[in-house]
């Protein structure tokens, strides 16, 4: 009798946790299965809906996107290269959970170490790629720590670079969301891999399905990693785009592989569904501004920044943009030296101003420069 009780109560403690999040897009209209949730937008990191999304929780193997982010900077930077060959520890070997089963001493480039890791989430590839990048596991995951600390990922204490569970090793939705971001928005390459469906190693001896099934049935996706232990349940970050919008939907705790997946969808679908991303652009070309006094006599004024809207779907022809320009600037001029702005309006509402800026420095003239610009003018008119 108390065993039927225990596991009475075990599920109504299960069934409690999951509501939270079905609850959690408000207005939307979306039941979902899981505890925590998060849609995010990556152009400008705009969290189109949430539910829980800081209740610190395990990651299971999503922890990967932190150790995918860190060995994709060290190739992006050139510390390491992706044909750079990995030979693999004993300890990485002994690694349990998702593997390819690598062997002690035996070597696989960082390329295919890559592929392991995002396609079958191998926890022995990750550890050989922590120790390859910093030396040992442990160090790897001070980086990982410190890189989630430059991220502004409050929410998270890393104990490992796989999500093998570990007492403590906890993230949130938000924080799963601003990682996958900076490894998306930042390191496209990591895309080669993320999107594929099935492949090989070792001369196609060994064969490799993803795990992340999106990626065959879901138009657009782009990645990115699932995760699952008992205690984690059913975890993944999903990443898609359509019409030059990339979202990221995080999802933490579902009960089932295919409630992750549907949460996941219903995600995208809402927001592919409700938000659209507009490129914005000056209406007329920058002219170029006079420089007085300058040894140069104009410089070129550029945007600070590129500039992409998000706006409410229907609202795109909405988007107008107002310029201010100085006519003209005295030299010297500093590369940079803002020149005017450039605002976004979606109807009356000012939703984004961009500084006009110098593309180049101009010297200011010396005074023999002065008179000798003068001369040539007085010649001229003669």
């Amino acid at each position: 009798m108390k065993k039927y009780v225990s596991l009475l109560l075990a599920a109504l403690s299960l069934t409690a946790a999951i509501p939270l999040a079905a609850a959690a897009p408000g207005d939307s209209g979306l039941t979902l299965s899981c505890a925590s949730c998060v849609l995010m937008e990556k152009e400008t990191g705009t969290v189109l809906l949430e539910g829980n999304p800081h209740e610190k929780l395990e990651p299971a193997s999503v922890t990967k996107i932190m150790t995918l982010l860190l060995v994709m900077e060290a190739v992006d930077s050139g510390r390491i290269s992706l044909d750079d060959p990995v030979t693999v520890s004993a300890y990485a070997a002994g690694m349990g959970g998702s593997q390819v089963y690598l062997e002690e001493g035996e070597q696989m480039p960082v390329s295919e170490m890559i592929k392991c890791v995002t396609v079958v989430s191998g926890n022995d590839c990750a550890v050989a790629l922590a120790e390859h990048v910093a030396g040992s596991e442990g160090a790897f995951v001070a980086q990982m720590n410190q890189r989630a600390r430059e991220l502004g990922m409050v929410d998270t204490t890393f104990l490992n670079c796989t999500g093998l569970p570990a007492q403590g090793h906890v993230t949130s939705a938000y924080d799963i969301a601003l990682m996958s971001r900076e490894l998306i928005a930042n390191h496209p390459k990591i895309r080669e891999y993320t999107t594929i469906w099935m492949d090989s190693i070792r001369n196609g001896e060994f064969g490799l399905t993803n795990t992340n099934r999106l990626v065959r049935f879901y138009q657009g996706t782009t990645g990115l990693k699932t995760g699952f232990t008992q205690s984690a349940m059913y975890c993944m970050s999903a990443t898609a785009e359509r019409d030059g919008m990339e979202l990221i939907a995080v999802v933490m705790k579902s009960p089932s592989t295919n409630q992750r997946f549907d949460d996941a969808k219903a995600l995208l679908d809402y927001g592919f569904a409700n938000y659209a991303l507009v490129p914005v652009y000056p209406e007329v070309p920058l002219a170029p501004v006079d420089v007085l006094l300058g040894a140069q006599a104009q410089v070129q004024p550029q945007l600070e920044r590129g500039c992409c809207l998000l706006v409410r779907k229907g609202e795109e022809s909405q988007v107008t943009t107002r310029l201010s320009l100085t006519p003209n600037v005295e030299a010297p001029v500093e590369q940079g030296q803002v020149l005017g702005k450039l605002e976004v309006f979606v109807g009356s509402e000012l939703r984004d101003t961009v500084p006009i800026q110098a593309s180049q420095p101009v010297d200011r003239l010396s005074v023999p420069g002065i008179f000798s610009r003068m001369l040539s003018k007085l010649l001229m008119a003669g």
